[in-house]
């Protein structure tokens, strides 16, 4: 079933869309939800309460791609779930993306305190806009979807130092062209 049809379903109220919605998307959604977490059971729950989310979302909203409407609710309530689990030190890709990104790219002060999340996030699109397509997606898996490096490297058929290397250029490039348009690093 295409995605209109899901999102008719959602607007019938029929619980079957959750069953097409989970059919459609149920792995990716728990990749992600893994990803962030590293750990089935969490990721699992994450993943209903996404379900529920979207229930509750879908009316009135119209969501278009509907699969971006769904991972940012997953991650969004995967991030949370690993904000709790923070204080129990559960260590899992999420933490160490996130290291990845505040040594590559921050120097002490907080990009966010400088200018709102819209306007970074816009500023980050625009520099991603600007990469080859390889590299794009290679930021995107690392840093949205927090696949680790091992798994980028079996994905695209290239060598995990290689993957490596590529992505810290990129946030080299990422912190000067930010630093250009006025962000302090």
């Amino acid at each position: 079933m295409d995605d209109k049809g899901i999102i008719e379903l959602f607007f019938a109220r029929s619980e079957e869309a959750i069953a097409m919605l989970s059919s459609k998307y149920g792995g990716m959604l728990f990749k992600l939800a893994m990803n962030v977490l590293d750990d089935r059971r969490d990721a699992e729950e994450c993943v209903n309460d996404a379900y529920l989310g979207v229930w509750n979302a879908i009316p009135p909203a119209r969501p278009d791609p509907l699969s971006a409407f769904v991972s940012r609710i997953v991650r969004n309530i995967s991030v949370d779930r690993f904000r709790r689990n923070s204080a129990a030190k559960r260590k899992s890709n999420y933490a160490a993306c996130l290291e990845e990104l505040e040594n590559g790219l921050c120097s002490g002060k907080d990009p966010g305190e400088e200018m709102d999340e819209a306007a970074l996030s816009g500023l980050i699109d625009e520099f991603l806009d600007k990469q080859n397509e390889g590299n794009a997606a290679l930021f995107v898996r690392r840093f949205w979807h927090m696949e680790s490096y091992g798994e980028l490297a079996r994905r695209s058929g290239v060598k995990e130092g290689a993957i490596r290397t590529r992505i810290s250029r990129m946030k080299a490039e990422l912190r000067a062209f930010l630093t250009e348009r006025g962000v302090e690093m």
